[in-house]
This record gives C-alpha cells, structure tokens and sequence, in this order.
C-alpha cells in the first residue's frame, strides 16, 4: 500500500461536489431571508449598526447588504448582485436577491438527484431568454411628456419605501429633477446624468414638505466678505474661474535677496498691481458675481467688492460645473482669456440664506436649466439619509423610463405572467432539461409570494387565486395590491413597473444563480499573520515591516 500523497498543505480547507452547491445555495437563501420583509409596500424596515457606532435605518435592498459584513463566499457574490443592479437601473435591489435566492432553492433538489449543474444552468438560460420575451411581449409604451402617467409610475417605485406616506412628494421631486437635467442626445434618445448633475442637499430642520427642486444651484457658501458684498442680485451676470485670485505664490522656497529697501516695496508694488490687473480684466466683463474654485486674496476682494461685484471662493469642482451648467457660464482658467460668451447670464436671482446657522448661496429662477440642486428638509438626519436613498431610487425610476419608455404591470404581475407562460411551454421542452426549467417557471412566483406574506393575507388562497388567473389567456395584468394584500387589476390600481428594471432583475437573478450553481470546489487556506491559537506568534519577517512602512508617513530623522 503506497503512503497517501499530500497535494493541500494541512491549513489549506477544501470542500467539494454537492457539500459545496448546499452551503453555496444555503448561504444565499440566507441573504435572501435577510431581505425578503423589505419588499412591497408593507415593507419592514431594517436597523443596522455600523462599525463607528453610527446608526442606518432603511428597507432599500442595497443599502442594508452594503452595511452587512459577510463571510461566506457565495453571500458575497450576492450583495454584488443587488449593487450592480442599483448602479444599473437603481431599483429593484431587493427583488434581484429575492428571486436568486429562489432560483438557487429550487435547484437545490435537483442537485440532490445529482443532475449535472451545467444541465440546470442551461435550463435556466432557456427560462431567461423565454421570460425576456414574454416582458417584451406584455410591456406597454407611455408617453413620458404626459406627468400624471409618469407620477403615477414613480409612485409605484417608491410605495414600496418608507417615504411612501409622503407620495407624491418625493415622486414630484424625483420627475422634475430628472426632466430638468435631461439632454436629448438626438434619435429619441434621452441622456439624464444623475450623479453629476443632480445634488441632493440635506439641510436638517423644517418639514419634509418643504423639500423641493431648486431650478437652479445651491450652495454651501457664503460670499467673501459680507458686509460689503450684496447678497441678492436679480439677473446677475456670472464669471465662473477654477485659477486663484491671488498672487502667485513661489513652487517651492524662493529666496529673494534685496539690496535696497526700495527694491522691497517695488516687489510688493508688483504683487499689488498683478492681483490689480487680474481683476480689472475681470471687471471689463461687468460681472455681479465671480465664483472660483481656488483662493481669493483680500486685496482681489477689496477690487471686488469696490466695484460692487460678489465673490464666492475654493468651491467644489463639481458643484462650479453644475453652476455652469445652470446658467449658461462657462469655467475659465486664466482670467485673460474671458470672453463675453463666457459670462453666465441664464440666472434670475444670486441670493444667500441663512438655514439653521450656516448660510446657503442660492443661484435660482434660471432659463433652461440644465443641472439642479434637490432640498430636502427633514426632522433628523437618519430621516433625511432615508428619504435620500428613496429619492435616488426614484430618480433613476425616471431615468430608466426616459431612456425607455415602456411599462410592466407591478404587484407581482409580471412574475406571474411569465411563470404561466414558461409552464406552458415547459411541457414542449424534451429530454432533462425540462425539469430544471419548469422549476425555473415556478421560482419567478416567489416575488408575488413574499409580497403576500409581507401583506399578511393567507399566501397559500392568495396565490392559487392568482395562477388561476394567470392560466388564463388576457389577464396578464392581475396582479396583487401591496397594501391591501388583495388580486386586483393592476393596471386600475396604477401599479406599474419599468420595463428596464424589470429585465435587469431577472437577467442579474438568473445569471447570478447560474454563476454560483458552478461552483463545485471552494479551496480556502488560512493564510492570517497569526493562525488563531497557534501558540506564541512567530517572529515577523523584515521585509513585512518595510513594507508596511509606506502606509505610516516616515518621519524625517
């Protein structure tokens, strides 16, 4: 008999076969139990502690999984998940993991028959590609000029958060905002920049009623010196620079050596009469308010404000690009280079104000804005974060329905439909692979399922009713109310979908379960600086501690 052969070292953990596809799939039911109160709009909330103590409260699907710190491999891969989804199309986060977790379940008891993985994924891609059509097939275009429609469909996206008490609040804010930053790229297409163009400013105080879109700019400064400068300004001409209006300063250490004392005051004299230039070619534009990224000197200020100009300093880059933006300005580097195009001239009013015990600059009322600023006030800051996660799902709502303007029903509706229709043609599908599919077919009911429990109605009545309904040809849009826990008419109820989240959650659901269902081996070695209880800790090598050294700042000797 041959000595056994040592291929692993001994730290090294190896599991393979069905051991793996079990836990693989356990974990990320886990994951998905985690989530699975948060959908519908008798969602519970979730209340995580974060390491700095800090306190988050939310049902939006990714935020909690971006707070939680996991462990397992496969439970990684499935917070992925919903934040690809949120980085995609921003909604949805909840059911993507809702249904992967399904589909992972039902594909537990085929592995159990020890059917070849490959078998169940290529059965599942079947299911894909059929169910991606169906939507195609059921999806319903609408006219995104027409407000109530579009309303009535963000509404639908955040009834299922916890600002839904407020409705048409948040849906108001979300629609304008996102109309008013959206550039038609020509071809009937829509580009609507979300992150660049978009702020959300969060000022605590005040009623949640009092949020609104501004059109226009609004930030975080006061101008430079307050009791010479105006502080409103209708239609006020705007000179955007990213150069600092100071002297220049030497790179490094420059030593001057002066013979006479004369020489002294020449050089001070130059200094003087380049910050003095500087702002004349300014003035030449007649501005009432220059705005720049990087310093201002008190002797510019003093130009400035004698000749009755404003002046904001060191403002963030983004938000000097979404001034321009707003106001038809353009930045300029060197203040030789102005031209007259370059004034912004699209603003009504320059106005700072005062909220709590900062001031606020606000440059409002502008011709075809083309970047805004979203306030929201609120009684605390967890409730403010909370009503910013929401409003970010919804204005990606109505990206996703500018860009693509086309509809599913909500409420469950859609999964049903293409449950039905998957089942039907499950029995046309020959050889093994038919199984897997079906079980595809009826892991899409989990999403109507989890909103009935989370309704509280009886689940089993709920959703015989429903597939009786969906058996049947032309009631594609029955679905179920997440209020009430009722089968009503989603399309009389308004409980709409947008098709781009739609496709996204079953495309990134499915993919995911394939991907994971793959996996037959996990090889993890414990490679710690000190394996836990390993006796005293062994000396650390040199070359570790040089290497760490760059993170410390080193100190000169």
């Amino acid at each position: 008999m041959h000595a056994p052969v040592l291929v692993l070292k001994d730290s090294l953990k190896r599991e393979s076969g069905s051991k793996v596809h079990h836990a693989n799939i356990q974990a990320s039911k886990a994951v998905a139990d985690i989530i699975r109160t948060t959908l519908g709009p008798r969602s519970m909330l979730k209340m995580l502690l974060d390491a700095a103590g800090g306190i988050v409260v939310t049902n939006d699907g990714n935020a909690i999984l971006r707070e939680l710190d996991l462990a397992h491999p496969a439970a990684k891969s499935m917070i992925e998940l919903s934040r690809t989804q949120d980085e995609e199309v921003g909604d949805g986060t909840t059911s993507v993991i809702v249904l992967a977790g399904e589909m992972l379940h039902v594909a537990a008891t085929f592995i159990d028959k020890n059917y070849h993985p490959t078998v169940i994924c290529r059965a599942y891609n079947k299911a894909l590609e059929d169910s991606i059509s169906v939507l195609d097939k059921i999806a319903m275009p609408i006219d995104v000029t027409d407000r109530a429609t579009m309303l009535s469909l963000v509404k639908s996206c955040i009834g299922t958060k916890f600002t839904g008490q407020f409705g048409d609040l948040i849906a108001d804010l979300a629609i304008e905002a996102t109309t008013t930053v959206g550039v038609d790229l020509g071809q009937g297409l829509r580009e609507v920049d979300i992150k660049k163009y978009i702020k959300v400013e969060k000022i605590p105080g005040g009623q949640l009623e009092d949020s609104k879109v501004l059109k226009g700019v609004m930030i975080n400064k006061d101008v430079v010196a307050p009791g010479k400068m105006r502080r409103r300004i209708l239609f006020p001409r705007i000179i955007l620079l990213d150069c600092p209006l100071e002297y220049k300063k030497g790179e490094n250490q420059t030593n001057a050596e002066l013979a006479k004392e004369e020489d002294w005051e020449i050089l001070l004299k130059m200094e003087e009469e380049y910050i003095q230039n500087m702002c004349m070619q300014i003035l030449k534009f007649k501005p009432d308010l220059v705005i720049t990224e990087k310093g201002l000197s008190d002797l510019a200020c003093h130009y400035l404000s004698k000749a009755g100009v404003s002046a904001i300093r060191r403002l963030r880059k983004t938000d000097n690009n979404r001034i321009a933006k707003a106001c038809g300005a353009v930045v300029v580097n060197r203040p030789e280079e102005l031209q007259e195009s370059d004034v912004g001239t699209g603003a009504g009013l320059f106005e700072v104000k005062k909220f709590g015990d900062e001031f606020f600059a606000f440059i409002v009322d502008c011709k075809d804005p083309k970047a805004c600023t979203v306030l929201l006030r609120g009684a605390s800051k967890d409730l403010l974060n909370e009503v910013e996660r929401n409003l970010q799902d919804a204005m990606s709502v109505a990206r996703n329905i500018l860009k693509n303007p086309k509809l599913l029903p909500g409420g469950g509706a859609t999964e049903l439909t293409v449950s039905a229709a998957l089942k039907q043609k499950s029995s046309s599908i020959e050889g093994i692979e038919k199984w897997p599919y079906e079980a595809a077919a009826v892991a899409f009911e989990a999403i109507p399922r989890t909103l009935a429990q989370n309704c509280g109605v009886n689940v089993i009545r709920t959703m015989t009713a429903l597939q009786g309904k969906h058996a049947d040809v032309g009631n594609e849009w029955i679905g179920i109310d997440g209020n009430t826990g009722d089968v009503v008419d989603t399309k009389e109820r308004k409980i709409w979908d947008s098709y781009n989240v739609k496709a996204q959650t079953f495309k990134t659901a499915i993919e995911a379960a394939c991907m994971l269902l793959r996996i037959d081996d996990i090889v993890s070695g414990i490679k710690k600086k000190q394996a836990p209880a390993a006796g005293p800790t062994p000396p650390k090598p040199k070359a570790e501690e040089e290497g760490d050294a760059d993170s410390e700042q080193i100190l000169p000797e």
